[in-house]
Parts: structure tokens; C-alpha cells; sequence
């Protein structure tokens, strides 16, 4: 079979049917994208948060306290979170166009990037502000315990409000449910704060205050600096989390007919798509558009693999892949 090279020579594609076609996952459907049905609470969601962001900033500056303007840093965050899982559900509708034959699902992914770098340079910000507090000292009544328990109790009410939007389809799709999970991790946090203020309200332990600060912005870190190898990673093209291409090769290793798989790769299409090409040798198999469907069905199935491109090759050796040796992509 001439024209061997990747991509010029590629025989079938499975299941490109994407304009309303849910891909199988562990045995549960999901979707690309949060449904159009989402819209509402991410509108809703976004604009209490980013009224809560600044009211902390205001209060925090107000009451002298850092653990507001380092919980006011994160939520500013999850605002940025919501919009970005907002804007990703909107591009996620759009069709793929010539000039963009993959559609826009890699701009949640560039998204994911930038959310990952401005929580940490606010994190940043927040420390240094926090350890000049504590090596300076901070007197006895400086930081307004009261306002700090009022502001933050207001956190719990936004956050748990924003939770509460979400958790009608938080077992249906994952975006939906990482939204909910992380406003309901957010109110956790905020109650910490109300803690905080009033130890601060009934000891005029001051230097409470940029501790718990300090507290903060380590979670804020941990979360920051995960998605900042998770973004990497996708932006990357590594196989993504949950797909393991040693199990994917061994599947394919076993199709009937199949004597040889080469030029494998597994990579991201976006946050929530998988795309997979293959090199499959199948001597004198001919065309075979059950075989094609079977097994893009399966990859969908079994490892959560909606974009499957399968190239099918006879293996004559006067005719050799270019592409075959491991070594070469």
C-alpha cells in the first residue's frame, strides 16, 4: 500500500460524527463541554464572586488583614475558573471550521495555562506581604477582628450559593463537578477566616491574621501549582490522565488480523477530548469498514478515546512505513 506516510495515507476515520454524539466513558456518558443549560449558573456564579473579590479587597485593606486579601487572591481565582470553564463551554459548541479543523477545544487548555499564572503570582504577592507582617509585628488591635468574620462569613454564603448552582449536574459531567467541588472546598475555606477573626476578636492576637494568610496561600499553591502541570502536560500533547497507552497498545497488539501497530499517539484535544492515531498491519485484510467501526467503538468505550484515526497497512516489505521505527514521530 503506497502513500504510507502519517496522515496522507489514512483509510478511515471512526465515528467523526461529533455534532451531537456523547462518547462513552467508564460506562458513563458525558459530554466535551457543560451544557447551554449551565450558562445561567455560571453567569450567576461569576458575578457573585467577582462582587465578593471586591468587597474582601476593600474590607481587607479597611481591617489591615492579609488572610482577606490572600482568601480575596483565591477567589479571585475561582472567578477567573468560572469564566474560563464558561468560555471553554461556549467554544466547546462551536463547529470546527477549514481553517481550524480541530475546532477551539485547545483554547481551554491556554486558558488553564494563564489561570495557573496569575494565581501564582498573587500567591506570591500575598506571602511576601505576609511574611513583612510577621517580622515587623503586628499590634494588638491593628487587624479588625469583627470586619474579618463578617467579610469572611459572606464567603461562605457566595461560595456555597456558587456550590449549590452546580450540584444538579455535578454526577453527570465532570466540569460541572469539578465547579462544584471547588466552590464547596472555597466555603471551607472562608469559614477558616471567620475562625481566625474571631480568635483575633477575643484575644487581640493580631499576628493570627498573616498566618492564616500563609495557610491560605499554600492551598492556593497546591491547587495553583497542580494546574500548572496539568496545563503543561496537555499543552505538551502527554497522554492524558486516566488514558494508559500501555493497556491501549496491548488492545490493538490483539485485533483480529493485526500482525503489527506502529506511529501510536494518544494526545488532548482539549481538557475533555482524546484523540488517538494509528498504524495497524493487517496483511491482505483489504478494506474493512466493520472492523474500523469496532474498533474505534471500543477505544471510545474502554479508554475514553472519542477521536480515533486508524491507518490500515498490508506490510509489504518493498513498501516499508517510513514511520514504523519507535524512534521516529
Amino acid at each position: 500500500m503506497p502513500g504510507h506516510d502519517h496522515h496522507d495515507g489514512h483509510e478511515h476515520h471512526g465515528d467523526h460524527d461529533h455534532a451531537g454524539h456523547d462518547h462513552g466513558h467508564g460506562g458513563h456518558r458525558h459530554h466535551h463541554a457543560p451544557p447551554a443549560g449551565f450558562d445561567g449558573a455560571f453567569a450567576i456564579g461569576s458575578a457573585l464572586n467577582a462582587g465578593f473579590v471586591v468587597a474582601e479587597v476593600v474590607f481587607g485593606l479597611t481591617a489591615h488583614s492579609v488572610a482577606l486579601l490572600a482568601d480575596a487572591a483565591h477567589n479571585l481565582g475561582d472567578v477567573l475558573g468560572l469564566l474560563v470553564a464558561w468560555w471553554a463551554a461556549w467554544l466547546g459548541r462551536r463547529h470546527p471550521t477549514r481553517s481550524r479543523t480541530y475546532g477551539y477545544g485547545r483554547s481551554s487548555i491556554l486558558a488553564s495555562l494563564t489561570n495557573a499564572v496569575v494565581l501564582l503570582v498573587g500567591v506570591g504577592g500575598i506571602t511576601v506581604e505576609a511574611v513583612h507582617r510577621l517580622i515587623d509585628g503586628v499590634p494588638a488591635g491593628k487587624v479588625d477582628g469583627k470586619t474579618v468574620m463578617i467579610v469572611a462569613a459572606v464567603g461562605i454564603l457566595v461560595n456555597g450559593v456558587t456550590a449549590l448552582l452546580f450540584a444538579r449536574g455535578r454526577k453527570g459531567d465532570l466540569n460541572v463537578k469539578g465547579a462544584f467541588l471547588h466552590m464547596a472546598a472555597d466555603a471551607a475555606v472562608s469559614a477558616g477566616v471567620v475562625v481566625s477573626g474571631l480568635v483575633i476578636l477575643l484575644t487581640g492576637w493580631a499576628w493570627l491574621d498573616p498566618v492564616v494568610s500563609l495557610a491560605v496561600s499554600a492551598l492556593i499553591l497546591f491547587s495553583a501549582w497542580s494546574l500548572l502541570r496539568d496545563s503543561l502536560n496537555l499543552a505538551l500533547d502527554k497522554v492524558p490522565e486516566g488514558v494508559d497507552a500501555g493497556k491501549v497498545l496491548v488492545y490493538l497488539a490483539a485485533l483480529p488480523g493485526v500482525t503489527e501497530v506502529h506511529d501510536l499517539h494518544i494526545w488532548p484535544l482539549s481538557t475533555t477530548e482524546t484523540a488517538l492515531t494509528v498504524h495497524l498491519v493487517r496483511p491482505q485484510a483489504g478494506t474493512d469498514d466493520v472492523f474500523v467501526h469496532h474498533v474505534c467503538y471500543e477505544l471510545r468505550e474502554r479508554f475514553a478515546i472519542g477521536h480515533a484515526t486508524l491507518q490500515i497497512e498490508d506490510g509489504d516489505p518493498a513498501r516499508a512505513c517510513q514511520l514504523a521505527p519507535a524512534n521516529v514521530v
